[in-house]
């Protein structure tokens, strides 16, 4: 039993700890991100690993920002390595570099709004402009997508104003920051379940501690593979 709308973060040290995870969660999961933190530790070579050798979709989530012309080669880059998702910086610039990068392949490009780990209060420390959270993200979000964004990664508590956007049509919204009832939050502060965000438009969960951390890693992915089910299927 898999359902690629869960995607399960590979939050471990290196490649050895997550193609270990990735062989007792099995056939249960089906599509993997692979981030910054494991990148100095073999995780290129994991997305490949487990992109060749055992038909996994993969996702790097690299949030890459840089001025056009470097984004564009790093993006091109990666698409080398036929992966599925890679996640921007949501400027327009950024994101209109990444799609270039990506021209020709299969390689969806995901901009990122603001990380669900920030509040009202992390912007004012970062200058970001006056304005509630929810309505910098859905403007952010539409600035991405008319820049080309195949997608939009956001907090589920902003899911059902995105997807209500015009541009979000045919688009994808991936969340981070779903957690099962009961789940610690951890460093996340704009959380939901994964019921609620698939019900509020998201095509793609990112699940990390709450299975990573698990007495048994399987029956927690497939726990939340039977609430998904219960929220229906794929827009598509």
């Amino acid at each position: 039993m898999s359902d690629d709308r869960l995607i399960v973060a590979l939050d471990v040290p290196n490649a050895i700890a997550g193609l270990q995870m990735a062989e007792e969660l099995g056939d249960s999961v089906s599509f993997y991100k692979i981030g910054l933190g494991m990148l100095t530790g073999g995780g290129l070579a994991l997305a490949n690993e487990l992109k060749s050798e055992m038909g996994k979709r993969i996702f790097l989530d690299m949030k890459l920002f840089d001025i056009g012309a470097t984004v564009e080669a790093a993006v091109r880059g990666l698409a080398q390595f036929e992966m599925d998702f890679l996640t921007v910086h949501g400027d327009p610039h950024v994101v209109r570099a990444a799609k270039e990068g990506a021209a020709g392949t299969d390689l969806k490009i995901l901009a990122v709004t603001i990380l669900t780990s920030l509040d009202r209060g992390d912007l004012d420390d970062c200058l970001i402009r006056d304005g509630g959270v929810p309505d910098l993200v859905v403007d952010r979000a539409g600035r991405a997508l008319n820049a080309g964004a195949d997608g939009i990664i956001c907090s589920p508590q902003e899911a059902a104003a995105i997807r209500a956007l015009p541009e979000s049509d045919d688009r994808l919204i991936v969340t981070p920051g779903v957690r099962p009832t009961g789940a610690d939050l951890g460093d996340q502060k704009r959380v939901a379940t994964p019921y609620s965000a698939v019900s509020d438009g998201v095509d793609h969960i990112v699940v990390g501690r709450p299975i990573r951390d698990a007495e048994n890693r399987k029956a927690a992915a497939e726990a939340i593979i039977s609430e998904l089910a219960t929220a229906g299927h794929n827009r598509a």
